[in-house]
This record gives structure tokens, C-alpha cells and sequence, in this order.
């Protein structure tokens, strides 16, 4: 029963579509009609610009985080199996995900799930986040694509875990391969838009993207 509810109010949360919501607040625009038409931050950047772009991106990493977080207010209810609270965790934060890729207040249309995945890993694991955000900014400040940072830092993520974790977190092994998979793929149109030489850079230095 705590499972579900965990899963069902991450979903939730997850699902929260920040860019379309400041967008149409702030702008009267949906995101989803513009640029890349995908509901994250970086659509935001470069269609609303740095300020509503860094409110995205923060408020989705949040949401990552916060859900990986859920199972330390239901401690009372914990039935006591091996590893309990990291599978509520990281099912709490793979539920967040899917919410963010499939928002239930946004016809099922939202990103892709980047910033939130690296709320859940600074959630489960900060020092984990810190690397696989260098190897992202690596990329991304050398060749200026976001989507290339984006799916370096995912193929990453699962040798990074595997070499900071204790023997008996060896089931988050899984989750990381797991979640690695959905990232990239939801970056399956940047990727042939890579191979094609088509994909937009992104210069974060410019007032508006």
C-alpha cells in the first residue's frame, strides 16, 4: 500500500508542467508550440528566455528530489523488508519521471525528463549528481548542445553509481540503467537530429536563447 501511494503521489508531482505553466502565466504561450515543442527547460531558455528558463529548470530538479524524499514522511508505515527505503526512493523518483514525460495536467505531453532525473540522483546520491552535472557541462560548454550534454551524462550514470556505491545499494544498479534508458530515449529526435548535423546549439551567454 505505501508503495503505491508513493508511486501515485510522485506521478503527481512529477507531473507538474512548469514550463507550461509559466509560460502560458507569464507569456500567454505554450512552449509546446514553439521551438523544439517540448515542454523543459530548455525550450524555455530559448523561447522565454534565461529568467523562466532557470525557474524551469530549478523547479524540475526539485521535483525530482522532493519525490525521492517522500518515503522520510511515511517512516511509520514502513513494513521493515531488506532495502525498503531506497526501492520507495527510487521508485518514488521513477515515478516522477514518467510523470514529467507524461503529465497528466498537460494531454500527456512534457519533456524529457533530464532535470528531474538529476533531482533524483541528488536526492539518492549527491556526489553521483555532481559528477554526471560535470559531465554534462563538459559537453555541453564544448560544443554548446544541450541534448549531446544531456545523453553523455545519462550513458555515464550508471558506470558512475556503480563505482560510488556500497555493496548493498547494488540495486540502484538497475534503476540507473533503467532511468539512463528512458533519458535517451526521449532524446531519440535530437539524436538523429545529431547525426544529420541539424541540431540547434544553445549559447546561455546570449540575454534571450
Amino acid at each position: 500500500m505505501l508503495l503505491t501511494v508513493i508511486i501515485v503521489l510522485a506521478y503527481f508531482i512529477g507531473s507538474i508542467p512548469t514550463a507550461v505553466w509559466l509560460g502560458k502565466r507569464f507569456h500567454g504561450i505554450d512552449v509546446r508550440d514553439y521551438g523544439s515543442k517540448n515542454a523543459g527547460a530548455t525550450n524555455t531558455f530559448r523561447i522565454l528566455g534565461k529568467k523562466l528558463g532557470w525557474a524551469v529548470l530549478l523547479i524540475d530538479i526539485l521535483k525530482g528530489t522532493l519525490c525521492t524524499s517522500l518515503p522520510f514522511f511515511f517512516v511509520d508505515f514502513y513494513i521493515g523488508f531488506k532495502d525498503e527505503e531506497l526501492i520507495l526512493q527510487l521508485c518514488g523518483g521513477f515515478s516522477s519521471v514518467l510523470g514529467h514525460v507524461f503529465p497528466v495536467y498537460a494531454g500527456f505531453r512534457g519533456g524529457k525528463g533530464v532535470a528531474t532525473s538529476l533531482g533524483i540522483v541528488f536526492g539518492i546520491n549527491p556526489l553521483g549528481a555532481l559528477i554526471c552535472l560535470g559531465f554534462f557541462l563538459f559537453i555541453f560548454i564544448s560544443f554548446r548542445f544541450v541534448s549531446l550534454g544531456a545523453i553523455t551524462a545519462a550513458l555515464a550514470f550508471p558506470f558512475i553509481s556503480f563505482f560510488l556505491l556500497r555493496e548493498d545499494q547494488r540495486i540502484m544498479i538497475i534503476f540507473t540503467m533503467i532511468l539512463s534508458l528512458v533519458v535517451i530515449a526521449a532524446h531519440r529526435k535530437n539524436i538523429r537530429r545529431l547525426l544529420r548535423g541539424e541540431e540547434n546549439k544553445m549559447n546561455l551567454l546570449k540575454k534571450k536563447a
